[in-house]
């Protein structure tokens, strides 16, 4: 294992590891505590009570985040027609339909979302093995397959996150950058914390939220009060 560096273990000792921070404490600390020079990423790890193996059980979604997320966003629409002209007007950054498919299946991959109208489906079922594994298949329930394509990519653009858990119940969702301001990240996780609790599958039995965790790309977890998380569910 590696050693954990100076900076690490000086930022570490200003966590007490046995409190459990209220929101706005944690992300003050986490602005104290995040030392690397670059633009950092802020994730939260949410540890649930649920059972991924069972369908019914399985928290996911999506949200736009009220302050963005301070990455720019490479967006592909497939689609046909007159939806095509609604695709370029609002902002997709590549749009089109069998050649777009052709061109993913031949290797490109330079973008971060794709939006689908549903009548291409069928032929990005072509596509599926190669955008499924990476979390980029167009999805009815995520707002990606739609006709309402001008409101999907705005989203997209404006920063709309997708959630899913892993296979031991956890889920990451980055809520910005370092840069951003303690109001601007506040403003983001409440708002994922809120869709988190909302997502509660009704199968799901006992304690659903078990632990939250707030960090930076090189910080120290900062562990979050489930109690006050769970205020922003209404």
């Amino acid at each position: 294992m590696k050693k954990p560096s100076k900076k690490y273990i000086e930022a570490a000792k200003k966590v007490d590891a046995s409190k459990n921070y209220t929101v706005t404490e944690a992300v003050s600390l986490l602005k104290e505590v995040s030392f690397a020079k670059f633009d950092e990423t802020v994730d939260l790890a949410f540890r649930l009570g649920v059972d991924p193996r069972h369908a019914d059980q399985m928290v996911r979604g999506a949200i736009v985040m009220p302050a963005g997320t301070g990455k720019k966003t490479t967006v592909v629409v497939i689609t046909a027609g007159e939806k095509m002209t609604e695709a370029e007007k609002a902002g997709a950054d590549v749009v089109g339909g069998e050649d777009v498919i052709n061109k993913i299946a031949g290797g490109w991959m330079e973008f971060d979302r794709v939006i689908a109208t549903p009548d291409m489906m069928g032929k990005i079922g072509k596509i599926a093995r190669i955008l499924g594994p990476r979390g980029l298949m167009p999805n009815p329930k995520l707002g990606t397959v739609t006709n309402d394509i001008e409101k999907a990519v705005k989203e997209q653009k404006a920063g709309k996150v997708e959630y899913r858990t892993d296979k031991n119940g956890i889920v990451h969702v980055p809520i910005g950058k370092k840069s951003f301001t303690a109001e601007q990240l506040q403003e983001n996780m409440k708002a994922v914390c809120g869709a988190i609790f909302r997502a509660k599958p009704s199968s799901a039995k006992g304690t659903y939220l078990k632990s939250l965790t707030i960090s930076a790309t090189m910080s120290p977890g900062i562990k979050v009060d489930t109690n006050d998380a769970a205020t922003f569910s209404a």
